[in-house]
């Protein structure tokens, strides 16, 4: 075996058996049996719309990943994806919903909405990053707080928002912007836009692995230096890298917008910007490991409910959760420097190795 293939499976599985070890200690402690807790979190995908549920989740899942994962690639932390997606929503459907177009043009027009709102989100803080120097993570997050209190204005309903039962929300999006899903019958409805995060992981991973974008993309984040040495514009990287990631952001909350609320509303769901750090972080920044990571975090948000069900906090799941990321990221950071004094090792004993050889030939002469 490989040191690299070595490397590639022992950091998933020092992960694997460190989580299973941190999620049975907190159910213990919770005064649960965990292989039970495990059973009825199983159990639970094949109950009613539970599985339905969770694969729209994980599209959605994706989507804000996909969307941290950018910024990750250049070595920046976009927090601000929860603010993009709200705003990214709330626009594309207030245009959306004054708009009457033919349907697949419909659809087409509103993701692109969301797209710019998003990427417009994310302009200041990469301005601000380019030309004074100012840490990403302080002007996502501030942005992040002018989202909601935006996003609160605008629904008023002295503004583009309208009362509908007890709720408040968005004028609603006409048949022609609403895109159909997969009917199940009593299973649920799959989402239509399900496809757009399969598309857009797709996307990600040939751009960044095959396209010039992508290696001065994951160049400028490694080394600027270099990257600059090679003639490559780091400060025009940041600004394209924190646009794309904002507009893959203002993406998140369309499967839902479209596929099932057509409008937005005062309940609407929060809290995918934040998970999708974690979920990038837990698939490494690959679309492949992007993927099962969202397919975990759906499977386990739903597994709350199964849980408090059988008396077991619910809590419990978020638990989990967090000691799966925290169990990569240190998984990865032990097979890291394992790797790193491995390497110096063979560097040690060939430089030893060539020495004496040295010493030899000196003689000789």
């Amino acid at each position: 075996m490989t040191a690299k293939l070595r490397s590639s499976l022992l950091a998933p599985a020092l992960a694997i058996a460190f989580s299973a070890l941190l999620c049975a200690i907190a159910l213990l402690i919770s005064g649960a049996n965990p292989a039970s807790a495990l059973g009825v979190m199983i159990g639970q995908v094949g109950e009613g719309q539970v599985a339905v549920d969770i694969v729209n989740s994980t599209a959605i899942y994706m989507l804000a990943a996909l969307a941290a994962a950018i910024g990750f690639q250049m070595n920046l932390l976009n927090i601000g994806v929860e603010g993009q997606y709200r705003i990214g929503a709330l626009v594309a459907a207030i245009v959306g919903s004054a708009l009457v177009l033919p349907p697949v043009l419909h659809w087409l027009v509103i993701l692109l909405v969301a797209a710019v709102a998003g990427a417009t989100w994310a302009l200041l803080p990469a301005i601000l990053k380019v030309t004074r120097g100012v840490h990403e993570v302080l002007s996502t997050i501030m942005m992040n707080a002018i989202a909601f209190g935006l996003a609160a204005y605008l629904i008023r309903r002295d503004q583009f928002g309208i009362l509908i039962g007890n709720n408040v929300s968005t004028e609603p999006i006409p048949e022609s912007g609403q895109v159909p899903g997969i009917d199940l019958g009593a299973r649920g409805t799959v989402f239509g836009l399900v496809f757009l995060a399969v598309v857009a992981a797709a996307v990600y991973g040939v751009v960044m692995k095959r396209t010039r974008f992508g290696f001065e993309l994951r160049a400028s984040g490694e080394s600027p230096t270099a990257a600059a040495a090679g003639g490559v514009n780091a400060k025009r990287m940041i600004v394209v890298s924190l646009l794309v990631s904002g507009a893959v952001g203002g993406l998140v909350g369309m499967p839902e917008i479209l596929g099932r609320d057509h409008a937005y509303t005062l309940n609407f769901a929060s809290g995918y910007g934040f998970a999708g750090l974690g979920i990038a972080l837990l698939g490494r920044n690959h679309p492949v490991g992007i993927a099962f990571g969202s397919l975990l975090w759906a499977f386990l948000e739903k597994a709350k409910v199964a849980l408090d069900n059988v008396g077991v906090p619910r809590e419990i799941a978020t638990i989990m959760q967090g000691a799966i990321v925290i169990s990569v990221v240190v998984a990865y950071e032990i097979v890291k420097r394992m790797d790193l004094a491995a390497e110096q090792r063979r560097v040690g004993r060939a430089l030893g190795t060539a020495e004496p050889a040295e010493a030899d030939a000196g003689g000789a002469r």
